[in-house]
Parts: C-alpha cells; structure tokens; sequence
C-alpha cells in the first residue's frame, strides 16, 4: 500500500485518464504510477539539465581582469559607490 495524496488536475486530463483506464481495464492508480514512472526514468536518463553559455560579441575581459581574482573583479566594479 502506498501513501495517499490529493492531487488537483485538469477536468480533460481527468477524464481521459478515467476513459483510457477503463478501457484498459486499468485502475486509474497503475495508470498515474505507470505515467510517473515514465517521466521519472525519462528525465534520469537524460541525466542534469546543462545550461548554455551566454557569450557576448567580444573576446572575453579585458587586458585589466586578465587573471584577476573575482574578489579583485567585484572591488573595481563598485569602486566609489560606497559598497
């Protein structure tokens, strides 16, 4: 036996789920489980999410923050800005 929950979906979604379920001669529970089940493997198969770098027309810091420490970047940044 599994945990119980109440879950708010969609009147369409609901009733299609029910319709499939009969059909199938399912009970709308192995149906719910049988959809999470495909999503979960879905999205841990296809392993963390990569983030695209954002690059900007130009050819990276310039010659000043070459190999400058991001605490050296950070103080040039508010430099007489009261911060």
């Amino acid at each position: 036996m599994g945990m119980k929950t109440t879950l708010d979906i969609s009147d369409n979604l609901l009733r299609r789920a029910k319709e499939l379920a009969r059909k199938e001669n399912l009970t709308l529970r192995s149906l719910v489980e049988g959809g999470l089940e495909l999503v979960l493997k879905a999205r841990e198969e296809r392993g963390p999410h990569k983030v695209k770098p954002v690059v900007f027309r130009g050819k990276g810091l310039s010659e000043q923050f070459r190999g400058a420490s991001w605490a050296e970047i950070r103080r040039a940044v508010y430099e007489g800005q009261g911060a």
